[in-house]
Parts: structure tokens; sequence; C-alpha cells
């Protein structure tokens, strides 16, 4: 038998240090991204109370903020599929400057909206490339990749309502330009990767391309839509939820328990460090226990704790976010893993439509939940999004993971002659 030749090791070891140095660094923009994105639901109450808007108009921003990212990321996906383009990974965190510089001096609703746009752009850039480029740094890896390059955003996200508290509360609107210096940073970091990115698919792009599309599964289109139906509305579940807890939960809890804007803020944060937990590892114990189960977990299993939260008090608040985020954010990335493995040769295309999905419900939630804390009134309307956990019990009806793999023909009860092609 021959043995490896030790010259050799060297030059593999470094390609795979510098592969995971990418990813690190794709991690790192997205947490910077987030951080930025998230910081603007985390300071609705100082719009509300500087500009004197209503929930519904409040509710007008995160739509604008989400549904601009929702539109574009699928179409940036399904484009780059076909024809990576690098540039767009730095490009997009200039977008998001010009996003924040907005927001520090916006006088109005409208520069307000405008503002939101442009963050949203941003947005919509850095998801389904940055995802091709962890699937890229760690094709053999695939789940690994994706929750790594998670939870940099989920990362972000948590530490969004910290600088909200700390940074930007104490000195108002302008806050928002010291998150220059973070786009920056993340300009500096996507140049980088996109250096990288463009050497990785330049020489051979097109030959890749073939060999994906010529590997992919053929399942029919009865199959995959029933499918993605049913992942979509886990989505729902999920970013609707989400968007009630970043966007409102803030108001009910300063007016239930008459605590400041900072003690409110705690339990956010709460909730999103312990996504960023729960999504580094929602990946690995997919990996143990398959993708249809902890998918279904990860929506259904926060249903008693959503239930509580609304009755839990300031202190067992803290706690009960801990384990909202905890099991709820672990589920985000084997979704859109479960979902590229459903589709292989469109890994672009899958993570712009599910990021794209993801902010565009959590627009729309937003603006439908405005109007109806307006009309309604914040309490209620916490205590019935609470119920929105419980369509994790839809997850029991996704196709086993060896069916979505190819390991079997049998597909949650579809006659295999229609569920694969071929």
């Amino acid at each position: 038998m021959s043995k490896p030749n030790p010259a050799l090791s060297p030059p593999y070891a470094a390609a795979g240090n510098t592969a995971f140095g990418v990813l690190l660094a794709v991690s790192a923009a997205h947490l910077l991204n987030d951080a930025m994105q998230s910081v603007v639901p985390s300071m609705f109450p100082l719009f509300q109370q500087q500009m004197r808007l209503s929930y519904a108009e409040i509710g007008w921003v995160a739509f604008t903020l989400n549904i601009t990212a929702s539109i574009l990321q699928p179409m940036i996906g399904y484009f780059t599929d076909r024809r990576p383009v690098p540039l767009l990974l730095p490009l997009g965190m200039l977008f998001t400057m010009l996003g924040m510089v907005g927001l520090a001096l916006s006088p109005s609703l409208g520069w307000l909206l405008l503002s939101a746009s442009l963050i949203g752009i941003g947005s919509s850039v850095l998801h389904p490339e940055s995802s091709r480029v962890a699937h890229l740094a760690m094709s053999k890896r695939k789940g690994f990749a994706q929750s790594v390059f998670q939870v940099g955003g989920n990362a972000g996200q948590a530490i969004a309502p910290l600088m909200a508290a700390f940074i930007i509360s104490p000195q108002g609107q302008l806050g928002f330009l010291w998150f220059i210096l973070l786009a920056g940073a993340g300009f500096v970091l996507q140049i980088g990767v996109g250096r990288w990115y463009g050497r990785k698919t330049r020489p051979h792009g097109r030959a890749v391309s073939r060999a994906g599309n010529a590997g992919e599964k053929r399942f029919g289109k009865g199959f995959i839509m029933y499918v993605l139906c049913i992942l979509i509305l886990m989505l729902f579940s999920k970013f609707v939820y989400l968007a009630s807890m970043t966007g409102y939960y803030s108001f009910y809890f300063m007016d239930k328990y008459h605590l400041p804007f900072k003690d409110a803020q705690i339990s956010i944060f709460a909730l999103q460090f312990a996504g960023m937990v729960g999504t580094f590892i929602g990946g690995p114990l997919a990996d143990r226990f398959g993708r249809q189960k902890m998918i279904w977990f990860s929506i259904l299993g926060t249903a008693p704790f959503s239930l509580l939260l609304p009755y839990a008090g300031p202190a067992g608040s803290v706690i009960v976010c801990v384990c909202i985020g905890l099991i709820l954010m672990s589920g985000f990335s084997v979704i859109i893993v479960y979902a590229q493995e459903l589709l292989p040769g469109h890994v672009g295309t899958v993570a712009g439509l599910f990021f794209g999905l993801s902010f565009g419900m959590a627009g729309l939630g937003s603006v439908v939940m405005g109007w109806l804390m307006d009309t309604h009134g914040v309490e209620i309307m916490t205590r019935v999004c609470a119920f929105l956990p419980l369509l994790g019990l839809l997850a029991l009806l996704l196709p086993k993971d060896s069916v979505i793999m190819g390991t079997t023909k049998e597909s949650a009860g579809l006659p295999a002659a229609e569920a694969v092609k071929g």
C-alpha cells in the first residue's frame, strides 16, 4: 500500500486553514451586518417618542427594512448561482453604512423608511452570497459551515439590544453614527472574502456548476412544493414570533412591569444570546438525531416557554427568554441545509429564498402586529403571539432525512413515483 507523500500535506493543510479562515470571516461579517440591522427594531421606542409615531408607523419601518431584503435576496441568489459576483460582498456593506448614517440624521418617518430600505439592500446581498461562500469553504461539512455562518448573525442579533441600550440610547439618534465603524470593518472583511471567492470560482466556475447540476436529484414538482410549503410555515411561525419579540416585547415589558427601557433590553439580549448558542449546537444535534426531528423540535419545543413568558415577571422573563432563544433558533440553519439537499445545485437560490422569506414574514408580521396593537392593545397581542410556535406540529409532516438525501424511495405517505423522477 502506497503511503501519502508528506510533501503534499502542508499545501493541503494550508488550503484547509485558509478555507476555515474564510468561513470565520463571513461569519464575522454576518455578525456585523445583523448587529446593525437588529439594532433598528431595538430602537423603536426612541423613534416613537422623538417622532411621535404610532405602532402602525413603527411597523412600516420594520416592514420596509425586511421587505427590501425579502424581495431582493431570492433574485440575487438565483442570478449568482449562474454567475458569481464577488464585488457584491463589499458593496452590500456600503449600502448598510449609508443606511446607518440615514438613521442618525432622519428627521421624519419618510427618511426612516429610506434609511431602512438601504440597510435591507445591504442585507439582501450578504445572505445569499455569504451562504454560498460558506458552502464553498466547507463543502464536505455543510451543516457545520451553515451553523458557523449563521451563528455570526445570531451573535450580532444578540448584542444589538445592548448596543441600543448603552450606545444609542444615551446619545439619541446620533448614536447610530458609531455604526459607521462596524460597517467599515465589515467592508474590509468582505473585500478579503471577495478576493478568495473570486479565485475559487473564476478558473473552474462553469465546470463546478455543470458538475453540481449533473448530480442533482430530480424530485417531482408536487413533492418539492409539498416540502417547501411546510418549511415556509415553519419560517412563518418562527419569524413572526421573533418579530413580535424584538419589535414589541419592550413595550409590553415597560407597560406591564413599569420598568425602564434598559431593563426590557436585558430580556431581549437573553433571547438573542441564547439563540446564538442554539444556532451553533443545532447543526451537530441535527447530524446526530436527524434534520427533520431537529426542525420540529426547534419550533414546537418553544411553545411551552412562549406561552409562559407573558406571565413570567421581570426576572423570570430573562430565564424564559433564554429557553426560547436556545430552542427556537436551533432550527434555522438546519432548515436551510434540509432545503439545499432537496434542491442541490441551487445553493444561492435556496439561501436567498429562505433568508428573503424570513425577512419578508418578519416585516409583514411587524406591520400587522403594529396595527393590531394600536387597535387591541400591546398586552393582548403579546399573549396571542405566544401561540405561534404551536405551528411546529406541522413539521411532523416533513419527509424523513433519508428521503431528501436520496437513500430511500419512501416519502411521507407519497408514492415513490410521485416523490422522485427517474
